[in-house]
Parts: C-alpha cells; sequence; structure tokens
C-alpha cells in the first residue's frame, strides 16, 4: 500500500463519524467533502486542507505546511502538507482542524445533472442547423 492510500484509509476512518462525507477523485487525488465543501483531498506527496482564511496563518506555522498554488494563484483559506511530515496524531489535528472549518459552512444545494445535460443538449441543438 504507498502512503496515499495509507493517508486516505486513515481519513476515510478518521471521517466515518462524521455526516454528510463524500469522496471524488480531483486535485489529483482523492478528495473528502462534507456537505460538498472539500475538507481534505490526499494526492501522491501531499495532503490539501481547507483551514479557513481566518485561521490559514496560524496553519502555515505549523512545520511542513504550505499554501496551496494553483496555476500561480494562492488559494486563501487552504493549506498543503507534506505526505511524510504526517506522523502519529499529526493528521488527526489537521483532519480535526479542517473538519471544524468546513462544518462552518452552509451544505452546497445539490446539483442536478439531468438539468445539466439539459441545457448542454439544449445548447447544442441551437448550434446546428435549422
Amino acid at each position: 500500500m504507498t502512503r496515499e492510500e495509507e493517508v486516505a484509509a486513515e481519513l476515510r476512518a478518521h471521517l466515518s463519524g462524521a455526516e454528510a462525507i463524500t469522496e471524488m477523485r480531483m486535485f489529483g487525488g482523492q478528495s473528502f467533502l462534507l456537505n460538498g465543501h472539500i475538507v481534505a483531498a490526499v494526492s501522491k506527496r501531499e495532503l490539501l486542507l481547507r483551514v479557513g482564511k481566518d485561521r490559514e496563518a496560524q496553519a502555515l506555522s505549523r512545520p511542513g505546511a504550505r499554501p496551496m498554488e494553483m496555476r500561480g494563484r494562492t488559494m486563501a483559506g487552504y493549506v498543503r502538507v507534506d505526505l511524510d511530515g504526517l506522523a502519529g496524531d499529526a493528521l488527526k489535528a489537521w483532519l480535526d482542524e479542517a473538519l471544524a472549518f468546513v462544518k462552518t459552512l452552509p451544505p452546497k444545494p445539490a446539483r442536478k445533472a439531468a438539468l445539466r445535460g439539459s441545457r448542454s443538449a439544449l445548447r447544442t441543438a441551437r448550434k446546428l442547423p435549422g
């Protein structure tokens, strides 16, 4: 089992008590969401955590943490932590912090895949010569 798989299994076990947790492949790894909001995502080398803008500076002061950047932009409220630095209770502490923040967010409304498909089909139909 790879380190990524080990951490994903630990995340899964720790989050099993939280309601409405879902998993999705994104950010190059396995993401864990609560009510549609990312709590954490694990990839080959790192763990992405949503800690919130107010707690970001404090989180970045911890060992192994750095800002999350995508396409040259820093994503406020998120941090990345090297998987090698997650030993013992460190993973649990990070996850508890992320989960505490995400629990303060209102649930995202459910998206209707069928409706998106209908809109897409309608756009396609409009482009076709009549």
